[in-house]
């Protein structure tokens, strides 16, 4: 099993180093559409980086995420944000994959298995849960509305997924909401953030999900993304507010759904489906490079390919694969069937089946219906197993 650092969007001479260094994912900056940051003055008063560091350092984590279907592992940072009921807040795309999660403590080194109560994707955050776990101490959370060009902070984070005590970077605030393209050059993932804070500490990967903290202490953003801050200019990092992050958060704490909110893990077939949105098997069928005929099933997911032969059927989600030990494995499905329905709901296109499974938690029965790639009409009844977050 292969490990990596989570990181960032990432500045690409950073990620190729990364990813040659078997460093890992890093989440590259793309593209910049706010107006340039201000020029940035030298701060009057020097920030006393050691006070804040060792304010901020005892309530940050190690995140480690199990990608069980990608045979990976993946690190990144989080920080307490409720030690009473075991609170972790950290990106989104820090456990995007995920089976299971896994937070170590800087302080103790003692590590814990993590609930992931819920997550938003295009918010980039998660919260995840430990119980059992003592002497958590929680952040204490800023404002980031007050923040202005030249704010000194500093971040913390696990750099390269070393784990241990986290490594700090101080720098200044130097561009608020900022809205960044941004892309995990490993996973494929890419996603557009808005409202971001632009600074000058040097975020790394592996320091995603960690606390961007002021000259007070005060945690005020979440580490995220790393780039350009335009063409032909300075490195840059970019994080979350930490207002826009805990709104996100307490939604998540208090069990309430939203658009774009998932609670919990999400339910899982174990199928591999195009990325389409299309009605016709043989349109989404294009969206995929063919690969030859092989085992029924896949012990990981190997990405976006097509299978060779396809079911004769006019509309519903064509199964570009099948992961093994899954319930689509126990139902028998296999590359280029094509689903038509579950749990009485049609099911028209791959987006389509996503859309039907997404509503539904781990354990969830419901009855399966397929055509196969020989014509065959088939029905199963299936449970749901847990998912890959994200």
């Amino acid at each position: 099993m292969g490990s990596r650092a989570r990181g960032l969007l990432i500045y690409t001479a950073v990620a190729a180093l990364a990813a040659a260094a078997g460093v890992g994912t890093t989440l590259l900056v793309r593209h910049i559409t706010s107006a340039p940051a201000a020029q940035v003055a030298t701060p009057a008063v020097s920030m006393n980086d050691g006070l804040v560091y060792s304010e901020v350092e005892p309530t940050v984590v190690d995140v480690n995420a199990d990608l069980q279907y990608l045979d990976e592992t993946a690190e990144g940072t989080g920080f307490v944000i409720n030690a009473a009921d075991g609170l972790i807040l950290t990106n989104n795309h820090v456990i995007d994959g995920a089976t299971s999660v896994t937070v170590t403590q800087v302080l103790t080194g003692k590590s814990y298995q993590a609930t992931v109560l819920g997550y938003d994707l295009p918010g980039d955050i998660a919260v995840l849960q430990v119980r059992g776990a003592k002497g958590l101490r929680a952040v204490t959370i800023g404002d980031s509305d007050d923040l202005t060009i030249g704010t000194q902070v500093i971040a913390l984070g696990n750099e390269a997924g070393q784990g241990g005590a986290p490594t700090a970077a101080a720098g200044v605030i130097s561009g608020v909401d900022r809205s960044i393209v941004a892309s995990d050059q490993s996973s494929g993932l890419v996603e557009t953030l808005h409202g971001m804070l632009q600074t000058s500490a040097d975020i790394r990967p592996g320091d995603s999900g960690g606390p961007l903290a002021n000259a007070d202490g005060q945690v005020v953003g979440i580490d995220t993304a790393a780039g350009e801050s335009g063409p032909g200019t300075a490195f840059a990092g970019y994080a979350i507010p930490i207002n826009a992050a805990m709104a996100i958060a307490m939604q998540i704490a208090d069990d309430r759904r939203g658009p774009t909110i998932h609670l919990g893990m999400p339910a899982f077939l174990g199928v591999l489906l195009p990325n389409s949105k299309s009605t016709s098997p043989e349109q989404e069928a294009r969206t995929g490079k063919t690969s030859d005929d092989g085992p029924s099933c896949l012990t990981q997911d190997v990405g976006n390919s097509a299978p060779a032969r396809i079911a004769p059927a006019t509309a519903g989600a064509l199964v570009d694969g099948v992961i093994c030990g899954t319930a689509a494995t126990d139902a028998g499905l296999e590359a280029g069937d094509v689903i038509t329905s579950f749990g009485g709901h049609e099911v028209y296109s791959a987006d389509g089946l996503s859309s039907v499974l997404g509503a539904d938690r781990p354990g969830t029965k419901g009855l399966l219906t397929w055509v196969s790639v020989a014509g065959g009409s088939y029905s199963a009844l299936v449970t749901l197993g847990i998912g890959p977050a994200g």
